[in-house]
């Protein structure tokens, strides 16, 4: 959403026919314009289109890149695309037509090659696939991007401490009035590419609201045990961060170590007594060698008298 805003910035979306503004030398969209310098509003609207798919498609544009987890971002880019081309259509001019040919047909630079995104090599195989949203009736298609900003303007509003998240989890805001006309306008709900496009709009609320649910989720009670502290491993130890700084140990690290020690001295106590033992064992068998020994000397010496 905060690309699309972007975009808004240097193509306002309520021009009612006064024609695009030229970009200010510094514009981001100048680099999606052919030799950097966007003479027509076709070259505006195809320069904002141009880098809302780079965004969103390319490996250089959003990083991690969303094209694999929502499929269905291309039909918000078109349905812009489709709102745009639409503020200055007249019955004797067919915009998105002219547009398709001279612009995604015949440019270069929609040929960009997509990579690792299964079925599509480039921006306009992408397009292509959903070009009936292009076909949409312009009042259908207006309704549906009034939804997609007040949708935005949900995640833009939301700001960096999120301190707004707790006023969209009632459903009281603008988008879901919004999806609750849209809901039941026969005109949308008897048409089968307009129910999808709705449940794909209701299902990024969703993922809205269940972000600003973990958002303001209370800590678990282990990560509130252990505040300002640290897993090392997988045991589930942890130790402070700033642990390596302390030589002295606290009252409570103390009561750890005693009975540490006690352990430690309990095992020791029979491995001493295995070895005590065994010496003892060894004293008793060399002393009896040792005697048998000097039993046979003794016979050997009164052999040796008897001889003589």
């Amino acid at each position: 959403c905060e690309k699309f805003q972007e975009v808004r910035n240097s193509i306002s979306d309520e021009l009612k026919g006064n024609g695009i503004p030229e970009f200010d030398d510094d514009d981001i969209l100048n680099n999606y314009c052919d030799s950097k310098k966007c003479i027509s509003d076709y070259d505006r609207i195809s320069a904002g289109c141009l880098y809302l798919l780079y965004q969103f498609y390319n490996d250089s544009g959003i990083f991690p890149s969303p094209k694999n987890n929502n499929r269905y971002i291309v039909d918000y880019i078109l349905i812009w695309l489709s709102y745009m081309l639409n503020l200055n259509k007249s019955e004797r001019d067919d915009s998105i037509k002219s547009f398709y040919n001279y612009q995604i047909d015949s440019c270069d630079k929609y040929k960009t090659q997509i990579n690792n995104l299964a079925g599509y090599d480039n921006y306009k195989e992408l397009i292509d696939e959903r070009k009936y949203l292009l076909d949409m009736d312009s009042n259908i298609v207006s309704k549906f991007y009034q939804a997609l900003k007040l949708l935005c303007n949900l995640y833009n509003e939301l700001g960096d401490d999120n301190k707004n998240c707790k006023n969209y989890l009632d459903d009281n805001n603008e988008f879901y009035k919004k999806y609750e006309e849209l809901k039941n306008d026969s005109d949308i709900t008897g048409n089968e590419l307009y129910n999808k496009l709705l449940s794909t709009l209701l299902k990024d609320y969703n993922n809205f609201k269940t972000e600003c649910n973990v958002i303001l989720s209370p800590p678990p009670e282990e990560t509130k045990q252990n505040h300002g502290q640290i897993p090392v491993d997988s045991s589930g130890q942890f130790f402070t961060e700033d642990s390596e700084f302390n030589s002295e140990p606290s009252s409570g690290q103390i009561s750890e170590v005693t009975p540490s020690s006690s352990s430690i001295v309990s095992k020791l106590i029979p491995v001493l007594l295995i070895f005590g033992a065994i010496a003892f064992f060894l004293g008793i068998s060399y002393k009896y060698s040792l005697f048998g020994f000097r039993k046979r000397f003794q016979k050997q010496k009164l052999r040796e008298k008897l001889k003589k």
